[in-house]
């Protein structure tokens, strides 16, 4: 079963009854919506007046709720993920601790030379030409010393909205607003699934700031944000996107790239589902008993 992303951007009070996520109206306390909590993955906080109980609050976390708080301009800015989210984290840990030098890098190629490739069928599915980004991923080398992914990046913004003035900047012009948005939920879902997989969202394979809570989710979710691109890019070029704020439509639109379908292992399978397997098989290459990360591709 494929499970939900909700978001709350109005007063509410939720609370659990029954093994139930209860969400009442604070003003006329009437009930507004019933879901039951095993059903939830990730949960989206935006609007000050919320107000979770913490019987709530300890339930999501023991069923590895990812819990995203946004701040004042509607933006995520927080997030809430469990402490322990695998019986046996404390030996998976210490495997993924453990991890060669040499298989940190080799791990990185891989990643790289992945979400060039999903960039690359990102613009032949969106009418563009591929070929300069496809002549780079054979320049990739074990740890990508020669910055390979930032080269491909380069020229891929530039392929994409060239035309348009776009700088991808954090607080550039839109869609960027957009793209951090998508993003930040993409980023959300791979720290889930990262816990559930037992492993420290962190300690990433290349990812090193020490200011920086989510290495590893950063490493991992590369090769997935090219699906948050063709998202955003679908929206911009239909012309709903206009400014830089994102209103109500829009970050539905955007919440649905947990749900969106992707190739893995040669099988069709909602991205939240296909980050499991991507985190699962990051596992096995730590411990050795496989060498390549599985990767999702689009979907023909």
């Amino acid at each position: 079963m494929i499970k939900r992303t909700l978001y709350f951007g109005n007063p509410a009070y939720l609370h659990k009854k029954d093994q139930q996520l209860k969400v009442t109206d604070p003003e006329t306390q009437a009930d507004k919506a019933t879901i039951p909590l095993e059903d939830i993955a990730i949960m989206v906080l935006d609007h000050p007046q919320l107000t979770l109980t913490h019987a709530l609050i300890a339930d999501l976390i023991d069923r590895n709720v990812a819990m995203i708080s946004c701040d004042a301009k509607h933006l995520p800015s927080g997030l809430m993920l469990p402490l322990d989210g695998n019986h046996v984290q404390t030996e998976r840990f210490r495997i993924q601790i453990a991890a060669s030098e040499p298989l940190l890098k080799n791990l990185w190629a891989q990643t790289v030379k992945a979400k060039i490739e999903n960039q690359a069928t990102m613009l032949n599915r969106a009418g563009m030409e591929s070929k300069q980004l496809l002549a780079l991923v054979p320049q990739i080398k074990t740890g990508d010393p020669e910055n390979t992914e930032g080269r491909a990046a380069a020229v891929y913004w530039k392929l994409v909205y060239g035309g348009n003035g776009f700088t991808r900047d954090r607080y550039g012009i839109e869609p960027n607003a957009h793209l951090n948005y998508c993003y930040a939920i993409l980023r959300a879902i791979v720290a889930r699934a990262l816990v559930s997989s037992g492993m420290l969202p962190t300690l990433g394979i290349h990812h090193r700031n020490k200011y920086n809570a989510y290495c590893l989710a950063d490493d991992v979710m590369e090769p997935y944000r090219p699906f948050c691109d063709e998202l955003v890019y679908t929206m911009f070029s239909s012309g709903k996107i206009e400014t830089e704020e994102i209103n109500r439509d829009q970050k539905a639109q955007l919440l649905s790239i947990a749900t969106c379908d992707v190739l893995i292992d040669g099988k069709k399978s909602p991205l939240m589902v296909a980050l499991s397997r991507t985190t699962n098989s990051l596992f096995e290459c730590f411990e050795g008993s496989r060498r390549k990360i599985i990767y999702p591709k689009f979907c023909n």
